[in-house]
C-alpha cells in the first residue's frame, strides 16, 4: 500500500513524452551545428594555432599606440557621437506618434494597424549597412547619410519595441476615460502615455547605445565619423593608429553603456 502511494506522489521532471522531444530539439541543434562547421570548413587546430600569431600582433604593431594622433580621434569620436544622438533624437519625435497606431489595445481598426506592422517589419529586415548604401547613394557621403539611415531604423525599432508595452499596460484608465466620454487623442494622452513614457525613455536610452555602436561600423561604407577613420588606418597598415582608435572607444562606450543602464534602471 505504501508502495503504490509512493508512486502516485512520485513528481516527474518532465511530462509523459517530453524527453523524447527534448531529445529530438538535441538532436536538430547537433546536426545544425555539424552542417555548419563542414559548410565553413571550420577547425579547432586552425583556432588554437592563430591565437600566437594574435599576440604578436597586438604586442608589436599595435604598442606602443601613437598618442600624437589623439586629437584627431577625439574629433570624429565626437562626430561619431553626433550622429547616434540625431538619429536617436529623430527616430524618438518620429516613433512616438505611430507607436499608438502599431498597438491594437488603441488602433483598432485591422487595415491600418496591419499595414503599419507590415512596414516596420520591412524596415527592420534591412540591415543598417545596405540602408546606409542606399543613403549614400542618395544624399552621397558624409554624416547625413547615417543620420538618415539610423533615423528610420530606430524608429522601427523603437515602434516595436514600445508598442509592445502599449499591449500589456494596464486597461482600466483607459476603459475609465471612454466611460467618462473621452475621445482617443485624450484617452491616449490620459490613459496611454502615463504608463509608457518611462519606458519609452530607456527604450530611447537603449537604442542609443545602439546606434553609437552601429554609427562605427556605418562608417566604413562612408557615413563618417570614427568607422571612416578605423577604414584609413587599416588601409595603410598604421596599426599603432588603429589600437589608439579600438581603447578610446573602448572607453567612450563602456562609459557611455555605464550612464545608460544606470538611467534605464531607474526609469524602468
Amino acid at each position: 500500500m505504501e508502495k503504490s502511494t509512493a508512486k502516485k506522489n512520485k513528481i516527474r521532471l518532465f511530462k509523459p513524452g517530453t524527453s523524447f522531444k527534448i531529445f529530438g530539439v538535441v538532436l536538430a541543434v547537433l546536426s545544425l551545428y555539424w552542417a555548419a562547421i563542414n559548410q565553413t570548413q571550420a577547425s579547432l587546430n586552425r583556432i588554437l594555432s592563430s591565437f600566437p600569431i594574435l599576440y604578436r600582433m597586438l604586442v608589436e604593431d599595435f604598442f606602443p599606440p601613437d598618442f600624437s594622433y589623439l586629437p584627431r580621434v577625439v574629433s570624429q569620436l565626437v562626430e561619431t557621437f553626433n550622429i547616434a544622438l540625431l538619429s536617436t533624437t529623430l527616430a524618438a519625435f518620429l516613433a512616438f506618434p505611430m507607436l499608438f497606431f502599431s498597438s491594437s489595445t488603441v488602433n483598432r481598426n485591422p487595415l491600418s494597424y496591419s499595414g503599419i506592422r507590415l512596414v516596420m517589419t520591412v524596415v527592420r529586415s534591412i540591415p543598417n549597412i545596405i540602408m546606409v548604401v542606399l543613403m549614400v547613394a542618395l544624399v552621397g557621403l558624409g554624416p547625413v547619410s547615417g543620420i538618415i539611415a539610423l533615423t528610420v531604423y530606430s524608429a522601427a525599432i523603437l515602434i516595436k519595441l514600445t508598442s509592445e508595452s502599449v499591449e500589456t499596460i494596464d486597461k482600466r484608465p483607459i476603459q475609465a476615460i471612454k466611460a467618462m466620454g473621452g475621445n482617443t487623442l485624450q484617452t491616449i494622452a490620459y490613459g496611454v502615455v502615463p504608463q509608457i513614457f518611462p519606458v519609452y525613455l530607456s527604450h530611447i536610452l537603449y537604442v542609443l547605445e545602439v546606434n553609437l555602436k552601429a554609427s562605427v561600423v556605418l562608417g566604413f561604407v562612408g557615413a563618417g565619423g570614427i568607422g571612416q577613420l578605423i577604414r584609413r588606418q587599416m588601409s595603410l597598415f598604421r596599426y599603432d593608429r588603429l589600437g589608439l582608435i579600438i581603447f578610446v572607444l573602448f572607453l567612450a562606450i563602456s562609459t557611455i553603456d555605464y550612464i545608460s543602464q544606470t538611467l534605464r534602471s531607474k526609469l524602468v
